[in-house]
């Protein structure tokens, strides 16, 4: 049975940021992508550092930076784990699990569930613009606000 011993928080820093000069590195209470500056915040004591380090880079890679729909950012996550796992992990000598993936995708896969169900009926509905949702169900519209880190707010427009 092969072992993979996962790199110190530091070692595995420096050499991103020496492998990648281009992006800069800043720690912060969590992750996230910023591509308007080229920076990933990370979170140094968090759990499954490494595996999210990897996953950010993934985003930068891909030159990730917007999307239209919601079900948009599920794929852009998608996509940057697959990176982490397929293109980085085996560089970085980082065990990327199979559970912190489908788990950080749930989290996703969750907040796009609140959004997309009904205020009314509590049915899901289908996003019809950036921030607007229709019921299948009832047809009650509603608009949600960005809510990827604060609370998440639906207003019944008609």
């Amino acid at each position: 049975m092969d072992v993979t011993t996962m790199p110190s928080t530091n070692s595995l820093l420096e050499r991103l940021r020496k492998d990648f000069p281009a992006i800069n590195f800043v720690p912060d209470e969590s992750f996230e992508w910023d591509a308007k500056n080229n920076t990933i915040h990370i979170a140094l004591d968090d759990e499954h550092f490494a595996e999210r380090c990897l996953h950010e880079v993934g985003h930068a890679l891909l030159k990730h930076s917007n999307y239209d729909k919601d079900i948009d950012l599920i794929a852009l996550e998608r996509d940057a784990w697959e990176v982490a796992k397929t293109k980085l992990a085996s560089i970085y000598s980082v065990d990327v699990s199979a559970d912190t993936i489908q788990d950080d995708l749930d989290t996703y896969r969750d907040w796009l569930h609140a959004r997309s169900s009904c205020p009314e009926c509590t049915a899901v509905g289908i996003q019809t613009k950036k921030h607007e949702y229709r019921c299948l169900a009832c047809r009650t519209t509603w608009r949600v606000n960005d809510a990827r880190v604060c609370s998440l707010r639906r207003y019944i427009t008609t």
